[in-house]
């Protein structure tokens, strides 16, 4: 099936150069919020942001960077990460994020596969990785930290404060000085914005190529779909190097003039909710899950009477959230349920997220409807939406008005989406790559006659929802032919508090398998007298994999007798960025995993089927 959202006759394609000086063209005081060293939010206006951007464009000229030179930005996202691209915006340079958890080898590939001349880092740990790594650089020339940094001895690297870049480019030569915007204006849709390295789930990252017409197409045409205004406020969480959060929560947000506030960490979150009160938010599955495992914790612990209020007050939510999305009547004892079980629950929920959220937009993974339709009946609505890195990113969304759970929503305008004849999803529009950078074949098998291949498995509804199934590459085809997507069976295992990670393998096997890591405080109150003992001898201890098998038994009830794990094997895991098991955007590297815990994966296979019998055998035929 195919469905098509014409482009409007109006647009026209452009460039960030042309966002940001709309953007501009709008003063506000309040445009973005920082939270100061004091603990107190303060205000930045937009013409504080283009002095700023423009002293950074006019100091990366003045350095002697010039068109097509590409510059990285490795730190976590905070003002000067945006005041840096802005910079390298307007002065015609392309960027090249890096996500600041990954270690000096891996942001050693990126920085010599891109030939970046610069880099901006945020901090002292960030500065110390590209030490590590410079002597393997050459086309390295400047550092540029935002914090204040020491230069370890010995080191014949390049460093210089970001204020200290910023005052080259306030006492920039006249001659620069002056075509500071014509300079800008010069560059054209077709140029290279960026150069973003995919997670690598199967390899060595490639650069994906986005222009600036992908970037504007997808920031205007998403902009359709979404509705902001002037009196949103939102609250930027994610790493502003994943794609998501840069057309999101940064040129999405910077156009339609929304106030975005900078998340002091992950771990601040709650604090700074409950500080900003944002009305929107971009944030990617994980965080939707972990609230939820928060609130039945929390149920589970207060026990009794509270915890059978809260199981009350849930299953009154979502029926009242059905029912509204269907466009049913909720009727008067429904309605007066609602009421009683919004005040005693479901209100508190959201006072916790700052009490003014109009909707989160969701993107990154696919986002498990059982958590999706919690979050409803505590009328906090998701928007969720699709794309890639290499979509700049976004291809569908839900519309506000329209949306529905398990789907990622309807194709924006100008763009096409198909699903070609083995499930997979192709998509074409003005927002899908230029290509991989020096990968020619890996481009040419990617984009097929003007189709970007997305290497995902889904399928469309009559009315155009696009539905995500799973990876193309992570499909489980089993010893008997039988078809498997691992994802939504891992995301009910991890659904379990019991269970952190979950990854099912099988591929090739009789049937499949649930490696998992457990969450070692919950294992250990489930289970008696061993409170002190270590985690790698809970392990091995029968009444803890007994429990484990029978919680990821009662998450799979729901799925194809051929899709249940037949068998559990409890890891210590943890899985991390650094320990390689996991990519930046937190999803699961397979391969490695089967890799890693090989020899404990063959045992067991080989225990199981010396324990079957030939009949059990059959039951898992074709």
């Amino acid at each position: 099936m195919e469905v098509s959202n014409p482009l409007p006759d109006s647009y026209r394609p452009g460039t960030l150069v042309d966002l940001f000086l709309r953007g501009l063209s709008t003063p506000r005081d309040d445009a973005v919020r920082v939270r100061s060293e004091t603990g107190r939010w303060s205000s930045v206006s937009t013409a504080e942001i283009g002095n700023q951007a423009r002293a950074v464009a006019l100091g990366l000229r003045a350095e002697g960077f010039e068109r097509p030179d590409r510059v990285a930005i490795l730190a976590h996202s905070r003002l000067e990460w945006a005041l840096a691209d802005w910079g390298l915006v307007m002065a015609g340079l392309a960027s090249v994020p890096v996500y600041p958890v990954l270690p000096a080898d891996q942001i050693h590939y990126i920085l010599a596969d891109s030939g970046a001349k610069a880099v901006f880092v945020g901090d002292q740990e960030q500065l110390d990785k590209i030490v590590e790594i410079s002597g393997e650089l050459p086309d390295l020339r400047l550092v540029i930290a935002f914090d204040a940094v020491e230069v370890p001895p010995g080191s014949e690297l390049s460093v210089v404060q970001f204020d200290a870049l910023s005052r080259v480019g306030e006492g920039a030569p006249a001659e620069i000085a002056r075509t500071y915007e014509s300079h800008a204006r010069e560059t054209r849709p077709e140029d290279l914005a960026t150069l973003i390295y995919t997670s690598g789930t199967t390899g060595d990252p490639k650069g994906v190529m986005l222009t600036h017409a992908n970037f504007h197409s997808n920031t205007e045409l998403t902009l359709l779909v979404i509705p902001l205004g002037t009196d949103d406020v939102a609250l930027s969480l994610l790493p502003l190097a994943h794609v998501f959060e840069r057309t999101i929560g940064h040129y999405v947000m910077w156009v339609a003039g929304v106030t975005v506030a900078y998340a002091e960490s992950t771990k601040t979150i709650v604090r700074d909710l409950g500080e900003v009160s944002p009305t929107v938010m971009a944030a990617v599955p994980r965080v939707f899950e972990k609230v939820l495992e928060g609130a039945e914790e929390a149920a589970r612990t207060a026990g009794g009477a509270k915890e059978g209020i809260f199981q009350w007050a849930r299953q009154v939510g979502e029926l009242r959230a059905t029912r509204e999305m269907s466009g049913r009547s909720l009727g008067l004892v429904l309605r007066l349920q609602s009421a009683i079980a919004d005040k005693l629950v479901f209100s508190k929920l959201r006072e916790r997220t700052g009490g003014r959220i109009r909707f989160f937009a969701s993107g990154g993974a696919p986002l498990s409807p059982a958590v999706g339709l919690f979050f409803f009946a505590a009328k906090l609505k998701v928007l969720e939406g699709y794309g890639l890195t290499e979509t700049s990113p976004v291809l569908s969304f839900n519309r506000i008005d329209a949306i529905r759970l398990g789907t990622v929503g309807q194709a924006i305008p100008g763009t096409d989406i198909k699903i070609d004849d083995d499930g997979e999803i192709l998509a074409r529009g003005p927002q899908i790559m230029s290509g991989y950078y020096n990968r020619p074949e890996a481009t040419a098998e990617a984009l097929d006659d003007g189709w970007f291949r997305t290497g995902d498995i889904g399928e469309i509804s009559e009315d155009g929802y696009l539905k995500i199934t799973d990876r193309k590459k992570d499909i489980i085809i089993t010893a008997y032919g039988k078809n498997i997507a691992p994802q939504p069976v891992e995301a009910e295992i991890k659904r379990a508090p019991m269970i952190a990670e979950a990854v099912m393998l099988g591929d090739g096997q009789k049937f499949p398998i649930a490696l998992v890591v457990p969450d070692f405080n919950v294992l250990r109150s489930q289970l008696h007298g061993v409170v002190e003992a270590a985690d790698a001898d809970l392990l091995a201890s029968p009444a803890a994999i007994e429990l484990l098998e029978r919680v990821v038994q009662e998450r799979c009830t729901e799925f194809a007798h051929h899709e249940q794990p037949r068998e559990v094997l409890p890891v210590l895991g943890p899985f991390t960025i650094e320990g390689g098991e996991l990519t930046p955007t937190l999803k699961v590297k397979r391969r490695v995993i089967a890799a890693r815990y090989a020899s404990q994966i063959e045992a067991l296979y080989e225990r199981i089927e010396a324990a079957l019998s030939e009949p059990e055998k059959g039951r898992d035929g074709p």
